[in-house]
């Protein structure tokens, strides 16, 4: 697959608009962990190849397990999770999901009841800033790097 384009390129404003949010939602205090849990999930659910190779590889090197990581599109079944991840988890899967969810009111019950307004708040946000990377990397056929050739790969399989 061959990326269709070069949004950094075709639109570095709006780029840099992107990026400098993120940068506010790196900075405003919600814990390291839960989000890079939560760029991973939605990443896994936008089917976005780029971001979740950059995101397990971040939560990696932040000292999150992999086994955590392998998990995490069953953390419902996992004792890994605690009652905040999974709060933020559902958030997550609602607010990515809004147009098949409805981001109902039980899942903000579920949010509301491990995070304050403000924690809310910045957590949606965080959620919104990455549905907009994984929009940006899908769309535009954004390729991951490969730790081996294309040649091992196939050799691998």
């Amino acid at each position: 697959m061959q990326p269709r384009m070069n949004i950094a390129h075709l639109a570095p404003d709006l780029y840099r608009a992107v990026a400098a949010l993120d940068g506010a939602v790196k900075t405003s205090g919600i814990d390291d962990r839960l989000l890079h849990l939560v760029k991973l999930r939605a990443s896994q659910i936008n089917g976005c190849a780029y971001c979740v190779d950059l995101h397990v590889k971040e939560a990696l090197a932040d000292g999150l397990s992999a086994q955590m990581l392998h998990l995490l599109p069953v953390w419902r079944e996992s004792p890994f999770f605690d009652d905040r991840d999974r709060a933020a988890l559902e958030w997550t899967e609602s607010v990515t999901l809004a147009a098949q969810t409805g981001i109902p009111d039980a899942a903000f019950e579920v949010v509301r009841a491990a995070f304050s307004e403000t924690e809310i708040a910045q957590l949606t946000i965080a959620i919104g800033t990455i549905n907009i990377w994984n929009r940006i990397a899908v769309s535009s056929r954004l390729q991951h790097p490969l730790e081996m050739g294309p040649e091992s790969v196939r050799e691998a399989k």
